[in-house]
């Protein structure tokens, strides 16, 4: 009785901790020392980081899902780039990737990029999800989540999880919930339309 009540009590503080990170945004929501971003809180639905608080995001290169090439960060400096972390057993990534699709085919040719990372799954289930859902930007695999660490340590408690990067490289949001078309669409146009 003893271990389920403290397996329990484990499992809802580490879901007050989720929510609290949900619910969390502003000055204290950038860490880092020096230049680079650190995850301290999740940004809420709507709401950018400040552009003065904004960190430079780390860099990484991660295999392509396909197998075939590699994706660096870097090479979308220049361009908004929304980086949507998800598995294929994932509810919520199963209606959320289709819907970012759509978005990314409205907004590539506005100097937005999307880059779906499948992580905690398998990457041939990765593989029939994004053909099977037509999915057309590009997609990676990070079984481990490595990615999310490289790009200042934010953890994958849960998925999905999104985050934004603006023009000069920088962290302007990391969202801890599902999101949809209408939530992401105007985070984009106030990102595009920043200098």
């Amino acid at each position: 009785m003893g271990v389920t009540f403290r397996r329990l009590a484990a499992a809802l503080a580490a879901v007050a901790l989720v929510g609290a990170l949900a619910a969390c945004t502003g000055k204290d929501a950038v860490g880092g020392n020096g230049d680079g971003f650190r995850f301290v809180s999740g940004t809420a639905l709507g709401k950018t980081y400040p552009v003065g608080e904004r960190k430079p995001a780390g860099d990484f290169t991660i295999g392509l899902l396909d197998g075939k090439g590699t994706y660096s960060l870097s090479q979308d400096r220049g361009k908004v780039v929304v980086i949507n972390y998800w598995a294929s057993w994932c509810g919520p990534c199963v209606t959320e990737s289709p819907q970012f699709d759509l978005v990314y085919r409205d907004y590539k040719a506005k100097g937005v990029d999307f880059v779906g990372v499948d992580t905690k799954d398998a990457r041939s289930h990765g593989q029939y999800f994004v053909k099977d859902n037509d999915i057309s930007y590009t997609s990676v695999f990070d079984e481990q989540g490595e990615t999310a660490v490289k790009l200042g340590k934010i953890p994958a408690l849960s998925l999905p999880f999104t985050v934004l990067i603006d023009k000069q490289g920088k962290v302007a949001g990391v969202y801890l919930k599902p999101m949809a078309p209408n939530d992401l669409e105007p985070l984009l146009d106030k990102l595009i339309a920043e200098a």
